[in-house]
């Protein structure tokens, strides 16, 4: 009984880690490659530090997604922000806003994606719907992860099913692919940044 309990986790997170792998085969043409574009603009930020800040936001469990990133970018020793953080500073156009709409728009992502622009901030907007999203008029640049979201979870597609339900509902394909782009951009950006496990670890919190 236990190794047919494992066999069957095996299974589905396999089916799971495979339908969100999945999301990184599908061209992103006219966008940049999403962990190019990522890891071009965050370089470019670690360059000038002292001066340019990066802002992440996201709403519900995409938000959670971008905590996640803040963090890491945080032990790379990058200024990093989270918005709506009591300590946040103001938006700024030496700066870098990188905000998530999976569905498109998102009225709070809107208003803060048309702030920062109005600052002369820099603006990457997350997102799987390029071309209805609402936000995309305030990006600067998009990057695509042509992912499910809820805006797309109707039942049909090429999602895998168990029975009537869906293997990943709603937007979890769209979350479960921005944790895993976050993870590769994190890896590329410590190499060229020269960042080693030891400076990284350094920078963690010791208030827990």
């Amino acid at each position: 009984m236990a190794n047919e309990k494992a066999q069957e986790m095996a299974n589905l997170s396999s089916q799971i880690c495979n339908q969100i792998s999945s999301v990184f085969t599908k061209p992103t043409s006219p966008y940049p490659p999403p962990l190019d574009l990522l890891v071009t603009e965050l370089t470019a930020i670690s360059r000038n530090r002292n001066n340019s800040r990066i802002f992440l936001y996201g709403v519900g469990r995409e938000g959670l997604m971008l905590k996640a990133f803040a963090m890491r970018l945080f032990h790379f020793g990058l200024p990093t922000h989270l918005v709506f953080d009591m300590t946040t500073p103001p938006i700024s156009s030496s700066d870098l806003l990188i905000a998530s709409a999976g569905p498109g728009g998102f009225s709070t992502v809107d208003a803060l994606c048309s702030v920062a622009k109005s600052n002369g901030a820099k603006v990457i907007l997350i997102t799987a719907e390029p071309a209805i999203g609402s936000c995309v008029k305030h990006a600067t640049d998009v990057c695509y992860v042509p992912a499910q979201t809820m805006a797309s979870d109707n039942g049909g597609g090429d999602s895998v099913e168990m029975g009537e339900r869906r293997l990943l509902p709603m937007g979890s394909v769209y979350e479960g692919a921005l944790f895993v782009l976050f993870e590769m951009v994190v890896y590329k950006l410590g190499e060229v940044l020269g960042e080693s496990s030891e400076s990284v670890r350094a920078r963690h919190t010791n208030l827990e």
